[in-house]
């Protein structure tokens, strides 16, 4: 059983090209995940672009087929979609899920970015077979996978998912608030070197992961000016992956004002606050064009 898994995207809010982000990426979410040669895409933002062209050039011509859950459905998660060759592709077949029975909410926002105000190529021109799916509410074995979903705190909603196969587990959890469900925004901004407590649902939700992809856009001296945006503090994500039993965590949708330098300092403050609590956890900054294979 084999799980891949590469970063086409890893910046949030807003793409960031230029010299100063070349190190770890200045496209916005995207994520591959393969599981026994499964694909799973989490979010579509503009690294979609580049993971199209990859599996245009992959297939050689043979169909493709892919599974995409978005987080949620905010520009910087979705930008990438028009732009994604194997949707102009007749032999290929997409699963875009939403969570809940008969929502089509993702699919029907994914047709509305491509109107003719926003894009000259209209969704129905598109080639290839484009299928609205859901989770049964919550969880849903797809291929052999358990995709589970886990609602977030985030404006408008997002989900994290965790997908599961012969005890192997990567759980995606971008763009969740997760201090607010911490500690008071006061008590965040005057202890911040204190064990934080993680909603325990959360906890059981990721815990085990061999591999947590999850939302750290804040150091601790940004968050209490960022307090409702919907983000998490890097550290934060330490102390949820030790009360999880995490093996590796990545840390994701860097602040689109952090340069590679700022990102690099972010990740040796938060491989020490793992080693002050004494956690086995591999701590990395998640950087596009990486691959994992667990």
């Amino acid at each position: 059983m084999s799980v891949f898994v590469k970063f086409w995207g890893t910046r949030g809010s807003i793409p960031t090209p230029g010299h100063a982000t070349r190190r770890f990426g200045g496209n916005t979410s995207c994520v591959e995940v393969r599981v026994d040669g499964q694909l799973f895409i989490c979010d579509g933002g503009t690294g979609l672009r580049e993971l199209g062209l990859e599996l245009v050039a992959r297939s050689a011509g043979t169909p493709i087929e892919a599974h995409l859950l978005f987080s949620h459905t905010h520009w910087d998660h979705i930008q990438g979609f028009p732009f994604f060759s194997p949707a102009y592709v007749a032999s290929t077949a997409l699963y875009v899920y939403d969570v809940e029975p008969h929502d089509d909410r993702v699919h029907r926002l994914l047709r509305g970015q491509m109107r003719h105000d926003y894009f000259p190529v209209s969704f129905s021109d598109l080639g290839a077979s484009i299928h609205s799916a859901n989770l049964d509410g919550g969880s849903k074995t797809i291929a052999g996978v358990r995709v589970s979903a886990f609602e977030q705190r985030h404006p408008g909603r997002s989900f994290a998912y965790s997908l599961e196969r012969e005890g192997k587990k990567v759980v995606y959890a971008t763009d969740n608030e997760l201090d607010m469900l911490v500690a008071a925004p006061e008590a965040i901004a005057r202890y911040p070197d204190a064990r934080r407590l993680c909603p325990p649902e959360f906890v059981r939700f990721v815990a085990g992961a061999d591999l947590l992809i999850a939302d750290g856009q804040y150091t601790d001296e940004e968050y209490p000016q960022k307090v409702g945006w919907g983000h998490s503090r890097a550290t934060t994500l330490v102390d949820l992956a030790l009360a999880a039993g995490v093996r590796q965590l990545a840390i994701f949708h860097h602040d689109p004002m952090h340069a590679d330098d700022e990102i690099d300092a972010i990740v040796m403050q938060c491989r020490a606050r793992a080693d002050r609590f004494g956690g086995k956890l591999v701590v990395f900054a998640a950087r596009e064009g990486m691959e994992l294979r667990l």
